[in-house]
């Protein structure tokens, strides 16, 4: 798969998983916008990608605030002339059983997860309509399909997500815009490294494979879905979760 000469722009692209899915699009040749809460961390991963030979920028941009989201778009399309690829990557979680989370624990976990795909999308789409062109690929999860205690709100945003990339994709199909999901399982992270061990055994008899996910593992899904070869794809949901949830 080669996206040489496409751009894309990850949210959240700065580490995790949206670094590995940058990485991934970088070494086949992806133009980049690595857009991240953090400038420093967006402009730490651009230089470090830029060695790859491909062209990076970076982006400090609050997903949940649609002035900024605006703005990285417009900014984003005047330095590269296009968007052919969007990465709705962002999220954060602010866990909680439902009779402890706080209001704002709910809203802040909404804003960010739910209404800053919504925002970035409908940005993307202005720019990918007037090149009848465009892939893109929302980051939801396993929890969306299951639930999980104390996660109530990143549950519902990650669910919303789902309802949002099949509505989505309907509006934009006839446009060759395609919009898709990829919903990881247990990844492992920093934060998954760092549990007990027999939380994480735990964790693991509900994985039937039988090891927690990489982040290469969920790059390589949507690397696909972000490339030709998946342009007769869209409103759908690739599980990448080890058989946890089938």
């Amino acid at each position: 798969m080669n996206f040489k000469g496409q751009v894309v722009m990850i949210t959240g692209g700065a580490r995790g998983i949206g670094k590995a899915i940058a990485e991934s699009l970088a070494r086949r040749g992806a133009n980049l916008a690595i857009a991240d809460i953090s400038a420093e961390a967006a402009a730490e991963t651009s230089d470090e990608l830029a060695s790859l030979g491909v062209r990076t920028t970076s982006v400090k941009l609050d997903v949940s605030r649609s002035a900024e989201v605006a703005k990285a778009f417009d900014d984003v399309g005047k330095e590269f002339g296009r968007l052919d690829i969007l990465i709705n990557n962002a999220g954060i979680t602010r866990d909680a059983l439902i009779l402890r989370m706080k209001e704002e624990d709910w809203d802040s976990v909404i804003d960010v997860n739910l209404k800053g795909v919504f925002l970035c999308s409908k940005e993307a789409v202005k720019l990918m309509v007037k090149q009848k062109y465009g892939r893109i690929v929302n980051i939801a999860s396993v929890v969306a399909f299951m639930g999980n205690p104390g996660q109530a709100n990143y549950s519902a945003s990650k669910a919303g997500i789902i309802g949002l990339t099949k509505t989505t994709a309907r509006e934009y199909a006839s446009r060759s815009i395609t919009v898709n999901a990829v919903a990881p399982g247990f990844i492992s992270t920093a934060m998954t490294d760092a549990l007990p061990e027999n939380v994480r055994q735990e964790m693991l008899k509900s994985i039937p494979i039988g090891k927690f996910g990489s982040v290469d593992d969920v790059a390589n899904a949507v690397v696909f879905l972000a490339s030709p070869d998946a342009g007769y794809i869209t409103g759908h949901v690739i599980h990448v979760n080890g058989g946890m949830y089938m």
